[in-house]
This record gives C-alpha cells, structure tokens and sequence, in this order.
C-alpha cells in the first residue's frame, strides 16, 4: 500500500470513530423510542444495555473497539493506546451496568447482574473515558513536521475536547459519590447520561477534526 492510500486509510479510520462515538448516544435514546416504546431517557448510556436497543448499544460499542484495535497511529504509543481503548469498549459492552430500579415502561429486559460484573462495568467505563482523553491531549497534538496555522486550530480543539472529557469524567464522580443521595428523585434529571454524551461527543469532535473532516491543512 502507497502512502497515500496509508493516508486515506487512517484519515478513514479516524473519521469513522468519530461518527460512531458522535450517534451512540443518539441511537439509543431515538433507538428505544422505536423498539422499545420507550421515550424515557434512561439514567446513564451504560443502562441501555437492559433495554429493546441492547444490540444498538453492544454493536456500536464493539465497532468501536474493531477500529480501535486496527488503529496504529503514528508510532507505539498511538497503538498501544488504541488497544487499551478497544479492550476497555470491549469490556463496557460485555460486562454490564448493574441496575437497582427496572423500569417496566422502558421495557427492560430481565437480567440480573452480580455487583462484580457492575464493578468491572465501572472500571472499563473510567478508563475507556480516560484512555479517550489522553489521546485527545497528549497524542493527536503532537506533531512530526510543520507547526502549521490550521494544526495548531486542530491542537486547541484537541486540548479543549480532552478537557472536556477529563470534567466530565470528574462531574460523573462527584455526582455519583457525593450529590446523587441528596437528590429525592435522582433518575429525574439523568445526569450521568448527558456528562457522558458531552463526553462521547467532544471524543467525536476530536476524532473527526483528526481524521480532517474539519480543519484540514490546506
């Protein structure tokens, strides 16, 4: 293969990653409203798995880990970081969330999940979120040859989707270990869900400029 097919191929590559991590949540929420009858929103991306758009959820997520696993970057560090995010999407899909209230109207599916297969959930779920947002600050704003003025619009992206990602990453935590037993009616607001939606779509934005759907050198 030419470089410049190379240079397609990993443009490609990115973008799709990008378009995936951006309909996630979008499918879900529009997804269940289809299948399931159901126009709840439900409390986090990771309760969908127990709902009628189970498939959409595991799919999209194992697409995700597929790309990840074949994306190499520019040297070692890029792969290795990509299989530790495909290991990590792999184990979101596989190791479901637990839930404490079923929700008959969203039609949940009945499953029951044992507190270590949850926590295993939760661990894969922070570092996938994690290992997104240090490819957004530490890997794709290096660069080999020119500094030139539309890399460094790209690098100011990168660094704004990454911390974006990094506070919402801190907000999920605080909510859930601190401000989620004050509330009466938590499932109400669907926290978690939204910060982890910001988070998927500035992970988005950040793949897409990187495969220069935007902000391409001219």
């Amino acid at each position: 293969m030419n470089n410049d097919k190379l240079l397609i191929s990993y443009l490609t590559l990115r973008k799709a990653v990008g378009v995936l991590g951006f309909i996630l949540p979008i499918a879900l929420v529009v997804g269940s409203a289809i299948v399931g009858n159901c126009e709840e929103v439900q409390s986090s991306i990771s309760n969908y798995y127990h709902t009628a758009v189970r498939d959409v959820f595991v799919g999209i997520l194992c697409a995700i880990a597929l790309f990840l696993f074949t994306y190499n970057g520019y040297d070692r560090r890029d792969k290795i970081a990509a299989q530790i995010g495909s290991v990590c999407a792999l184990g979101v899909a596989f190791f479901p969330t637990s839930v404490l209230i079923p929700l008959p109207t969203c039609n949940i599916l009945p499953i029951t999940v044992s507190p270590v297969i949850g926590t295993l959930h939760l661990i894969f779920a922070t570092f996938f979120f994690i290992n997104l947002a240090y490819f957004s600050l530490f890997l794709f704003t290096e660069s080999a040859g020119e500094m030139t003025p539309e890399k460094m619009k790209r690098n100011l992206i990168y660094r704004i989707c990454g911390i974006i990602m990094v506070a919402c990453i801190v907000f999920i935590a605080v909510y859930v270990f601190f401000l989620e037993k004050q509330l009466t009616n938590p499932s109400k607001y669907d926290i978690v869900f939204y910060l982890e939606s910001i988070a998927l779509w500035a992970f988005a934005a950040s793949w897409l400029v990187k495969g220069e759907m935007f902000v391409a050198d001219r």
